[in-house]
């Protein structure tokens, strides 16, 4: 009986292996990996077995079977297991002839099952070596394809098996040296590889064993032989693939050859190295490898002296060093990590060398050094630097060679050669290779390279004149290269300075030479942070800065350092920081200067590094240059105040003095450079000394130059503040000298235009000295000056310069003369400026245009010169004497067209404009002798201004700037009569501007008006005007004056400004002014400027409300018409608002209910009509809309008119037996259409008014949005969403009137949605958030959608009961209305509507907690009833509804239907819905908490019954279900009572979702569950087995692994023998084969379980018989059985089994 058991299983078992090795071929990746790996993990149970099964199915081959590389390595894997014993020579030998033959098979060797193959042989050698090596040899006896598929073999096995591989090279050799003469070119890189591989093993097996090298002379000949094949044949092939893998191979032979033949090969292999050393990176790294390893063989051997003279040497030195210089490239276009290995390798090959000849290798790359070839130079430097930490102690004795080397490569002009140098540097300075005067070179160099500029990397010219002389070198990637320079010196000075404490003798104080020279300029910052790094130093030492300073002769002074360092500090956006580093380092350098002065900077310089901190936010200033700049002389001229050393400022005025040659005349530093030596001349007192400084200025300027001419002009100025005759006597010699006669200067203007220019220049600048000497002198002393210099009418000379810059600067420098006089007022020296006019005539005449000059009109040098000279204009009519009229026309004429002007460029227009509005204002203020005379020069403005005060064009309007004088105005004029003002059209067309855009026309029109009914006030009275009341007309005339006081201010609210003035003229108008005012209002209304138009509009609104009683209704009328036509008209919404506001106004004085009837009438007619989306500016009725639901009066009732017409208008669904047609349908639609635009306009627009009106009738608004959403959602489920989007607008307009920002959130995300749950649940969510928001307006609010639960339409009773609902929740201050509503909704759980029915149930579910105690029994009743409903989603709410409750639950409410619960939790957790299984699970979890007490036993039954569905859910394919499970899984692991279970859920495999991490979960659940509950085991095997129908495929898989596993750890075999059979034919049979990926996956995977659990592949004598696999025929094709066979195979027992019984 044993042994027919035993036979069973052993077929049972075969079959199996026979299933699994077929799914290696399955089609998806899964599968296959899994049955790999279950047989690998069942091969070493019996090897035989498995190499016999794979070796049936390998017959015919990959073109048969699709999956060999599988079976190979499955048969590799069990050969690897095979004991010796039963590592039978033959048996092995016939497994490595199906390996081989499937490699001959093909001649393409690269696929994996040939490789496979491979790893089979190797697998077999390793067992028996010389047997794999027989079969392979067989292939070499003659041609074939598979040649090269061997040779890998034999390269792989001995990679892989060194040691046994080894002591069999010389039979390898026997066979491959007689066939290496006939290998072609294609099969020679794979022979070298063998041999490389054979090589290496041949290494490993030296360094393993004992003794020496285990080869006999016929080995040795051998590779002697196969050396020189490959050094004299191969590596002289075309082909590259060949010479590369030769010389690989001969880099691992050298070691192996002997040495006299290697010393004969070394003149042919090493050029051949050097050769591929060539190439690109790839080949390059491999061929210096083996150089590498050939010269470490060659002269580190300790068998014999060094092979190579270093002479022999030299061809090697010679081509490596430029590969040297190239693989050290920065390039990142080239293979960067290859690149910096072969440079590593490139380098070893240098340190070998240089190991055995250190002196000779240095005086070699020294003797490089000097040669002209740039990459030797380059790989000499680079190897240098790499060699020189490493030979230190041998190169010491050339260390002054060496520097000798670099000093003459300083000034190289190769680029390679000086980034090679920069890097050295930074080496040879670490270890002391720098010193004295060298070191000074060497950091001379690299603070030359640091001062390369942006702007000479831009600069071509730069580029091949100072760092390219010779002209050889590339553009793109010398710019790059260049910048790479710049910042590797930048480095490296900062590492000498911060980390190599030797060179600070050598940096300090030298670096301070550096800062002069100019060429060095660009490396300021860098030499400031260097410095700064020493002080710090230097300040903790003993040693003082200053004496170290004082001890070197050649160190610039302190005046000159702080003359230089105060100039460069003209850039404060300099790279690199460098007015930064300047004022750090002047902290510093402090000990070096007056003790006074440093003081004083530690108290400045912090100011003025916050100033310039921030660059970005810095550039957003403007005029950021011009403040820093004066900060820097306003530094200046207080250190000099706190130096108070007359001897130590002229020093300091002598190093300025001596710095102008530094910098470059067209830069702004030049100028600065002016302006600081003005500053140090104004504080001498000697005059002599001021003199030569002042000659030293003007030679040392270029007036061409505007920048340099402006600063020479300021210093000028500034020394005229305290040395006024010697700057004006100056300035007379100079003007003398330079002066032409009349007909000089005209002969050069025929002649050459340039001379003419260069005469513009000089005039220019001298009219400049003279203005800032003006400016700045004391005004004590400058009347007399001033007189004398315009009186000599000198400035006269300087009016026929042509250039524009030149005319700007001449009348700069009138300007300057005037605000001198100005500034001399202001201090109490008043004086008038003679000839005033004619500077005025001066001006102008500077300003026109040149009849010659060839610019356009508006050119921007042009209005730049214009724009100056109204400044200028302004200074002078700002200065006594008064303006002669003829002189304020002559000026106006000339500068009033200038409003005319575009608005391009716009900077420079906006400051002319700007300029031209001062010098209106100026003339104002300035001219007339009374208020007749200002008062005619005002209208004369605005006659002059009327043009452009009504042009559309904004940059027009901009320009009214006439009334600046209106505040010196007086209160009475001699003026035609009130009539002839024309008040009511005048105030029509200035009342506009009051409201426009631009501050300035806001503020010049409001004084306008003001002065018109000043003056109208002023005349007697008329008798059309007897409806005037003077008082109130004064009283608003006071007001509109006060508000011209305070308008200028930056804090008046505008609009507030704007209504105050619209009362005051309300109030100034008589009745006919009014009328005509009204009439005359279209024009404004419809204003270009939005603003205006909305200004104008709300002064007819003040105008009607205010005195509408004393318009006739005819004027009603026709007003109203008027402003219904504006509003049509205006496109802009807002305007449109506004002139409808005023249509509200005469609603209020009417009968409201006709206005409304009438508007909504007219929105259903253009609703029907027109296309009032696409009509241009908007729907105008939407807009009267707006304007009702803002009105006081009219919020209330309009709102109760559109609710009453809500609720009236029924939804038209076109339904037959209503008998409605398609015309009626369309006409209630429109009407309720338009009802629902009104009321959104009315949500939308109405204000603090309307929101009022919404709060009081918010529970009807609020009751009738709901019923309308369900009624029209109906229609929206029929395709008709028109109305639905409308209500959910107004909807939302309502969420934003009572501020519930979450209602509205809610219905922008779910609004739109057509399905009914999503209705559902925005209803819910709509009541939510409004019995958060508001919970007193829950009653009413309540009170109306309960009786709403009886009405006859279906969706409104959907939307009622969605909303009670969710406001049941929040009526616990209610207990008779929650009573009420738990009434209704209990009548209607029975509803018709399955809908209603789930909404009756959530309500109920959501009765408050504090009552939930009072209805748990009947809400409990109603939840078990509806978990049988007819409708899933009934069904569904049910369970969701259950797991709210049984959170509030106490024991006695549930244990009564406990059971009754867990059954029907079970019948739905296995729907096919997603949200069913989740929530059954998740609720099954949630009544564990119930499971005790007299329903224990029976609760703790159901628990077990339903632990393999959880188990198996657990990975199920959705996510909810796996966490509902997982959840479960843990709440009901207590009651379980199974020891360890719920440490087990702690691990975190539990909760990831991985296959892999689920299977690991299985198995050590399963073997919990068997060693501590065996009893259920079975009642678990049953339902487990079961599931393998379940209709997910990932269930089956789940249920196929619990299986597996639960058999594999059960140890009681009367449980495990009846279902093994039936589980294990199951897999074989129908699992195996199921079409899902996954089920086959698993099914492989516990078949090999099982097979291990049960060794049935014991092996035995009698259980196999080795056969030849080829001849073997027994099992058939495994491809022809078929389930069926499957199924009737004989049930077996495992092998336990059967012994149990005996």
């Amino acid at each position: 009986m044993a042994s027919s058991s035993s036979a069973a299983a052993s077929a049972a078992a075969l079959e199996a292996v026979q299933v699994l090795v077929a799914s290696l071929a399955d089609d998806a990746p899964r599968v296959r990996d899994s049955a790999l790996a279950a047989l690998r993990d069942v091969a070493p149970l019996n090897p035989l077995l498995v190499l016999d099964c794979c070796a049936t199915i390998s017959r015919g081959g990959h073109r048969r079977f699709a999956n060999m590389a599988g079976v190979f390595l499955v048969m590799a894997s069990a050969v690897r297991a095979l004991d010796r014993l039963d590592a039978e020579r033959e048996f092995l030998r016939k497994i490595a002839k199906i390996a081989t033959a499937e490699i001959v098979s093909s001649k393409d060797f690269n696929v994996d099952w040939q490789r496979a193959a491979a790893t089979l042989l190797v697998a077999i050698g390793s067992h028996d070596p010389d047997l794999m090596m027989g079969e392979i040899f067989l292939y070499f006896s003659g041609p074939t394809s598979a040649l090269p598929a061997m040779l890998q073999i034999l390269a792989d096995f001995a990679s892989a098996e060194a040691l046994q591989f080894t002591p069999r090279l010389k039979d390898v050799l026997l066979r491959v040296l007689p066939i290496l003469g006939s290998v072609r070119d294609g099969q020679r890189p794979v022979f070298a590889n063998a041999f490389k591989c054979w090589c290496q093993a041949a290494w490993l097996y030296i360094g393993d064993a004992s003794s020496g090298l285990p080869f006999d002379d016929d080995v040795m000949s051998f590779m002697n032989s196969v050396f020189e094949l490959l050094l004299k044949v191969w590596t002289g092939s075309r082909d590259l693939k060949v010479r590369l893998s030769s010389v690989e191979a001969l880099g691992e032979m050298v070691g192996l050859v002997t040495r006299s033949q290697l010393k004969s090969a070394l003149p042919r292999i090493i050029p051949a190295m050097l050769d591929l050393c060539k190439k690109d990176q790839e080949v390059a790294f491999t061929a210096a490898h083996s150089l590498h390893n050939l010269l470490n063989v060659s002269l580190l051997s300790e068998s014999g002296p060094p092979l190579l003279e270093f002479e022999e040497l030299n061809v090697v030195l010679i081509t490596l060093l430029p590969l040297a210089s190239f693989n050290n490239s920065k390039d990142e276009r080239l293979y960067v990590s290859k690149g910096l290995k072969t440079y590593n390798e490139l380098q070893h090959c240098f340190l070998v060398i240089g190991l055995v000849y250190p002196e000779d290798l240095c005086l070699f790359l020294l003797s490089k050094c000097r040669s002209k070839d740039e990459a030797s130079i380059v790989g000499a430097l680079g190897t240098i630097k790499h060699l020189l930490p490493r030979l230190l102690e041998s190169w010491h004795t050339k260390q002054t060679l060496l520097v000798e080397i670099v000093k003459s490569l300083l000034e190289e002009q190769s680029l390679g050669i000086r980034m090679a140098l920069a890097e050295l540097i930074v080496v040879m300075a670490s270890h002391c290779y720098l010193s004295g005067h060298p070191a000074e070179l060497a950091v001379e160099f690299l603070v030359r390279h640091s001062a390369i500029t942006d702007d000479d990397l831009n600069d071509l010219n730069t580029l091949k004149n100072e760092y390219f002389q010779d002209k050889r070198f590339e553009m793109k990637m010398s710019l790059a290269g260049l910048s790479d320079l710049r910042a590797v010196c930048e480095k490296s000075l900062l590492l000498l300075a911060i980390t190599i404490p030797e060179m600070e003798l050598v940096l300090w104080p030298f670096l301070l030479q550096l800062i002069i020279p100019k060429k060095y300029t660009g490396a300021v910052a860098t030499v400031c942070k260097c410095i700064t790094e020493l002080c710090r130093h230097k300040l903790s030492q003993t040693n003082p800065l200053y004496t170290e300073f004082n001890a070197s002769n050649e160190m610039p002074s302190p005046e000159y350092l702080f003359a230089r360092l105060l100039v460069l500090l003209h850039n404060p956006l300099a790279r690199g920081q460098l007015a930064t580093q300047i004022l750090t380092v002047l902290c510093y350098l402090g000990p070096l200067f007056p003790r006074n002065l440093s003081l004083f900077w530690e108290d400045e310089v912090p100011k003025m590094k916050a100033y310039i901190s921030d660059p970005e936010d810095l550039k957003q200033d403007s005029t950021y240059q011009e403040t820093w700049d004066d900060m820097i002389l306003n530094f200046f001229a207080e250190s000099l105040d706190v130096v108070n050393d007359n001897v130590w400022v002229i020093s300091l005025g002598d190093a300025f003095a001596r710095q102008y040659d530094l910098y470059a005349t067209s830069d702004g530093h030049s100028a600065l450079l002016h302006r600081c030596l003005g500053m140090l001349l104004q504080k001498v007192d000697d005059r002599i000394y001021v003199r030569e400084k002042i000659d030293w200025m003007c030679r040392h300027s270029s007036m061409s130059i505007p920048v340099n001419r402006l600063g020479l002009a300021q210093g000028i100025g500034l020394v005229a503040a305290s040395h006024l005759d010697t700057v004006l006597e100056k300035l007379k010699n100079i003007l003398e000298n330079a002066g032409q006669s009349a007909l000089q200067r005209l002969l050069s203007f025929f002649s050459f235009r340039e001379k003419v220019e260069d005469v513009d220049d000089t005039y220019a600048a001298l009219a400049l000295m003279y203005g800032y000497a003006a400016r700045y002198a004391p005004s004590t002393v400058i009347e007399a000056r001033i007189n004398a210099l315009v009186g000599t009418n000198m400035l006269g000379r300087f009016l026929h310069v042509q250039h524009p810059t030149a005319k700007q600067a001449v009348i700069t420098a009138i300007d300057l003369l005037g605000r001198a006089v100005i500034s001399a007022a202001e201090m109490g020296i008043s004086f008038p400026l003679k000839r005033r006019d004619q500077l005025l005539e001066y001006v102008l005449t500077l300003m026109g245009r040149d009849q010659s000059d060839d610019l356009v009109d508006f050119s921007i040098e042009l209005l730049q010169t214009q724009s100056v000279a109204l400044s200028a204009c302004t200074t002078l009519v700002s200065i006594e004497p008064r303006l002669p009229l003829e002189t304020r026309n002559r000026v106006m004429k000339a500068t009033l067209g200038f409003f005319a002007l575009p608005t391009e460029p716009s900077n420079i227009v906006e400051s002319l404009i700007t300029n031209l509005i001062i010098l209106l204002g100026a003339i104002l203020l300035t001219s007339g002798e009374d208020g007749r005379s200002r008062a005619e020069q005002l209208l004369h403005i605005l006659r002059q201004l009327d043009p452009y005060v009504s042009s559309s064009a904004e940059h027009q309007r901009e320009g009214d700037g006439g009334s600046r004088s209106l505040s010196s105005l007086p209160s009475a004029f001699v003026l035609p009569n009130r009539d002839s003002l024309s008040l009511g059209e005048r105030v029509m067309s200035y009342l506009p501007r009051c409201a426009d855009t631009d501050d300035e026309v806001r503020k010049v029109a409001i004084q306008i008006i003001a002065l018109f009914f000043n003056i109208s006030l002023s005349l007697p009275k008329q008798k059309a005007a007897n409806d005037i009341d003077l008082e109130s007309s004064y009283g608003a005339l006071s007001s509109l004056v006060d508000i011209v006081s305070v308008i200028r201010r930056a804090s008046v609210d505008q609009i507030e400004v704007f209504h105050r003035v619209v009362s005051s003229v309300c109030i100034l108008l008589s009745r006919e002014e009014l009328v005509v005012l009204l009439h005359s209002c279209t024009l404004a209304t419809c204003d270009k400027v939005k603003q205006s138009a909305d200004g104008s509009i709300q002064a007819i609104i003040v105008f009607i409300i205010r005195r509408g009683k004393d318009l006739r209704e005819a004027d009603v009328l026709r007003t109203t018409q008027s402003l219904l036509s504006s509003a049509v008209t205006l496109t802009d919404k807002h305007s449109r608002q506004e002139v409808l506001n005023a249509i509200s106004c005469l609603a209020e004085n009417t009968n409201h209910i006709v206005v409304f009837d009438e508007v909504l009438f007219v929105a259903g007619r253009d609703i029907c009509t027109k296309d009032i989306s696409r009509i241009r500016g908007g729907w105008a009725i939407q807009d009267v809309f707006y304007a009702f639901s803002q009105h006081k009066v009219l919020a209330t009732r309009f709102l109760e008119y559109i609710l009453f017409i809500l609720h009236k208008e029924p939804v038209a669904t076109n339904d037959s037996e209503k008998g409605e047609n398609n015309s009626e349908s369309s006409a209630d639609d429109s009407i309720l259409q338009a009802t629902i635009f009104a009321l959104n306009a009315f949500l939308r627009g109405g204000g603090k008014i309307g929101k009022q009106a919404v709060e009081q009738s918010y529970p009807s608004v609020l009751s009738a949005l709901i019923l309308k959403l369900g009624d029209l959602h109906s229609l929206a489920e029929l395709g008709r969403n028109e109305l639905l989007r409308s209500l959910l607008i107004a909807f939302r307009s309502f969420c934003d009137c009572v501020g519930d920002v979450e209602m509205g959130k809610i219905l922008a995300r779910d609004g739109e949605q057509t399905e009914k749950e999503k209705m559902i649940d925005l209803v819910q969510e709509v009541a939510c958030s409004s019995s958060v928001k508001r919970p007193k307006e829950v009653l009413p609010t309540c009170a109306i959608l309960s009786k709403s639960l009886n009405r006859n339409q279906r969706a409104e009773r959907e939307a009622a009961a969605a909303a009670l609902s969710e406001f049941i929740r929040h009526s616990e201050k209610e207990p008779a209305l929650l009573e009420q509503i738990v009434e209704e909704l209990c009548q209607h759980v029975t509803d018709d509507s399955p809908t209603v029915r789930s909404l009756c149930l959530r309500g109920l579910v959501q009765i408050p907690e504090s009552h939930m105690l009072k209805y748990i029994q009947q809400v409990l009743g109603v939840i078990l009833a509806l978990l049988e409903d007819a409708n899933e989603s009934v069904q569904l709410t049910a369970v969701q509804c259950l797991l709210t409750v049984l959170n509030v639950s106490e024991q006695d409410a549930v244990e009564p239907i406990l059971i009754s619960l867990l059954v029907r939790l079970r019948n739905l957790q296995i729907s096919m819905n997603t949200k069913m299984r989740s929530n059954a699970f998740a609720a099954y979890g949630a009544l564990s908490s119930y499971g005790v007490g007299s329903q224990h036993h029976a609760f703790l039954e159901q628990i077990h019954a339903t632990l393999p569905r959880l188990i198996l859910h657990l990975h199920d394919k959705d996510l909810s279900v796996r966490l509902a499970c997982r959840n479960a899984f843990q709440l009901l692991a207590p009651s379980m009572e199974v020891e360890g279970l719920s440490s087990l859920l702690n691990k975190q495999y539990f909760t990831y979702d991985r296959r892999s991490d689920y299977e690991d979960f299985i198995r050590d659940l399963t073997r919990q569950l068997c060693r501590l509950s065996p009893a259920r085991v079975d009642s678990y095997l049953e339902s487990a087995i079961q599931a393998f129908d379940a209709p997910w495929p990932i269930i089956q898989a789940n249920a196929v692994c619990l299986v597996s596993c639960m058999l594999s750890f059960l140890d009681d075999q009367r449980f495990l023998a009846p279902y093994f059979s039936q589980v294990f034919a199951m897999l074989v049979g129908r699992m195996s084969q199921s079409p899902e990926a996954v089920v086959r996956a698993s099914a492989s995977s516990a078949m090999g379980l099982l097979i291990k659990r049960s060794n049935m592949l014991k092996p035995s004598s009698s259980q196999f018989d080795r056969v030849d696999p080829s001849q073997s025929s027994q099992h058939g094709d495994l491809h022809a059985k078929t389930s069926s066979e499957h199924q009737e195979e004989n049930t077996v027992k495992p092998d336990g089994a059967s012994q149990g019984e005996q």
